[in-house]
């Protein structure tokens, strides 16, 4: 460790926490994107923060025997922001999700590797617009700033207090879902008005086989409903997703 530089181990400290933020940050954590080469963002994208960042770690860097632990607090940290952060960003692939099930296209899966699983065509496909929104907006550069300050919050070395980072996991949560339902609301207000008069069709024609059109019907109108909404959408969500890390994630 002597031989070790001090200002080397101040870069692998903020690398620990940079690092493991992109490990799980929306857009930057794909699995399209080739391990080696997310490993090289990590390295430029701590390089590019060395001038910013090295304060904070340049003293702790001095200290070899509290290295791994400091390390390990690190990675703790990047890995916790990094999770809120694609927590709240679930809401996109929640919404698609629920639009699927709206117009019948729930049965119409792919693999998503960002859910962990199969996922209905639509979830993804909105998940991946939201995206090239978001970093056609720019909000790509608040998910790198708010690397920069949590320094502030959290300093280096130092972990958050368990029950507030659950406090704040839960709050997150619960934006997410109540941003993905709010996204939906137009497909749900459609659904529950096309199965309203589909049940009445049934009822005043029942020698008319209502369901026979109804599947091509829905598909039809919701993929119209949606095309027109589309992109105030995506827009509605980069805007939301802004203004959530600019209020301090609260």
């Amino acid at each position: 460790m002597d031989q070790i530089p001090v200002e080397a181990t101040a870069f692998l400290i903020i690398f620990a926490r940079v690092g493991a933020v992109l490990m799980l940050l929306p857009v930057f954590s794909e699995d399209s994107i080739p391990p080696r080469l997310r490993l090289m963002l990590a390295f430029g994208m701590t390089a590019g923060l060395w001038g910013l960042l090295s304060p904070h770690t340049l003293p702790l860097a001095q200290n070899e025997a509290a290295l791994p632990a400091t390390i390990v607090s690190e990675l703790l940290v990047g890995l916790g922001l990094g999770a809120i952060v694609r927590i709240m960003f679930l809401a996109a692939a929640m919404a698609g999700s629920i639009i699927s099930l709206q117009i019948g296209l729930s049965s119409a899966i792919v693999f998503d590797a960002a859910q962990g699983g199969q996922a209905p065509l639509l979830s993804r496909f909105v998940t991946v617009a939201a995206a090239v929104v978001c970093m056609a907006m720019a909000v790509h550069h608040l998910w790198i700033a708010s690397i920069v300050q949590s320094y502030q919050q959290f300093p280096v070395g130092t972990l958050p207090p368990a029950p507030d980072f659950a406090a704040l996991a839960l709050t997150v949560v619960t934006r997410s879902m109540a941003l993905g339902l709010s996204l939906a609301a137009p497909l749900i207000v459609y659904g529950i008005v096309f199965n309203v008069a589909l049940g009445l069709s049934s009822r005043l024609a029942p020698a008319i086989q209502v369901f026979f059109i109804a599947q091509p019907l829905n598909l039809l109108l919701g993929l119209a409903l949606l095309a027109t909404i589309f992109g105030t959408m995506l827009t509605g969500f980069a805007h939301a997703m802004a203004d959530w890390m600019q209020t301090g994630w609260s």
